[in-house]
């Protein structure tokens, strides 16, 4: 029997939940045998608007709610009085007292392996296993093709699914696409592939792709893609972060350049958080899960190395009041939202870096030596609080990821804090950019 726990779970197994496809998400996701280190990886752009985000760890509990009501649709189900702990990063704004947009969603994992899930219309579901040495970079589109629910080490699917979709597809009013022969395509039976998927979702697919398996040459026109790929190289975290930062960087698609074709990039200015939840194989499960998290935009951003085995998360993740407080200096988020406004105000515009006497822009003079330097401080400090760790357990074990979180918080804010003061001295040299082309809101 599989199992299948949420990643800041007693036993730091498992499993990643992420929300698919909310607004305009992209998601990421990589089987063990397609990474460095033989870690599962799910990751996640979260893509709508300007409004802040929170971090949370909510305890485990033997008398929870028994019954759940969201506030958003009004969808009500029951619920186990016994939960197992599990990390958040919900909105800045509660309706009625419930966090909204949590993050809790279809992709399952564990240390072994993933599922990746689909809902059609809110009747019919299905799932697929990623196979070990490949990837998937998912769009705001359902992706998932013909299923072989023989197969059921690799495929499920909801109750009479095939019935379901053959008697829709004979509907005269229905006629439902994607039965042929007792199988079904999940995709062609309940999702659009047209012409606005052509510049909004397809070209995403192509991009991620382009990165991972750049021998795979690929026209960004193409109806469709392989949805699982094996990579050129086994996939790190850092690499998957490359991805969801992507605007089609170094192409002539590039949303910072010409921005040819006007193709919707994974990394957008309406990016709230991106997190990159990993599950370790080569270290103790106590604290094998890790959620790497990026607040605002992940090109502007720096992935910080969360444990989830945690009594609690950072200060700057949980302040409250500054839902719309852009001047809240207190806050992770919009430490680093500051930078992504100004970086995007400012992104066409160059001046001449006083140390060179060369043209240079806000990205190359500020942001990417920051976040180099940042990124390679966090990745030390990993390393050294995984040695301490070996030697602790129980609640010593727990209080000391939390304080190892704490103090990358505090660093990484302050260099980024720092940074932003630059940013602000540089830019009054430049005009700023009065109209932008990305106004992605959904």
């Amino acid at each position: 029997m599989r199992k299948f726990i949420w990643a800041a779970g007693a036993l730091g197994l498992a499993a990643a939940f992420t929300a698919t496809p909310v607004k305009a998400c992209t998601t990421v996701i990589d089987g063990k045998k397609a990474t460095t280190d033989e870690s599962t990886l799910v990751a996640r752009n979260e893509d709508v608007g300007a409004w802040s985000k929170h971090f949370y760890v909510h305890q485990a509990t033997s008398n929870g709610p028994t019954t759940y009501v969201s506030e958003d649709n009004g969808f009500k189900t029951s619920l186990p009085k016994t939960a197992l702990r599990y990390t958040s990063t919900p909105d800045g704004e509660q309706v009625n007292g419930q966090w909204i947009f949590g993050e809790n969603g279809v992709i399952f994992s564990n240390k072994n392996e993933i599922w990746y899930m689909e809902i059609g219309s809110g009747h019919t579901w299905a799932a697929v296993r990623v196979p070990d040495n490949k990837y998937a970079v998912i769009p705001n589109q359902m992706v998932i093709g013909k299923l072989n629910l023989k197969d059921s080490k690799n495929y499920m699917a909801s109750t009479n699914l095939v019935k379901k979709v053959k008697a829709w597809s004979q509907n005269k009013k229905i006629k439902l696409a994607g039965y042929v022969k007792s199988t079904v395509n999940y995709s062609k039976a309940f999702v659009t592939n047209d012409k606005t998927d052509a510049i909004y979702n397809r070209p995403r697919m192509w991009d991620g792709q382009r990165i991972l398996t750049p021998s795979k040459k690929q026209s960004i026109t193409k109806k469709s893609y392989t949805l699982f790929l094996k990579p050129d190289k086994k996939v790190s975290p850092a690499k998957v972060g490359q991805v969801l930062s992507s605007h089609f960087t170094g192409t002539k698609y590039s949303s910072y350049g010409k921005w040819k074709g006007g193709y919707r990039p994974i990394n957008v200015p309406t990016d709230v958080e991106s997190h990159i939840l990993q599950i370790r194989n080569n270290v103790p499960k106590e604290y094998a899960a890790i959620q790497w998290l990026a607040m605002a935009s992940p090109a502007n951003s720096v992935y910080l190395p969360f444990y989830t085995n945690i009594s609690d998360t950072p200060s700057q993740y949980k302040v409250d009041g500054e839902y719309q407080d852009p001047t809240n200096t207190k806050s992770a988020y919009w430490t680093y939202k500051t930078t992504a406004m100004v970086v995007e105000a400012y992104k066409h515009k160059k001046f001449i870096d006083s140390s060179t006497g060369k043209k240079t822009d806000l990205i190359y003079k500020d942001v990417n030596p920051t976040k180099k330097a940042v990124t390679k401080q966090l990745k030390a400090n990993l390393a050294q609080s995984d040695k301490v760790a070996k030697t602790l357990s129980g609640d010593k074990l727990t209080a000391y990821l939390t304080e190892q979180n704490q103090k990358n918080a505090d660093y990484a804010q302050k260099k980024w804090q720092t940074m932003n003061n630059s940013l602000i001295v540089h830019s009054n040299k430049l005009a700023p950019v009065t109209k932008s082309k990305l106004t992605f809101n959904k």
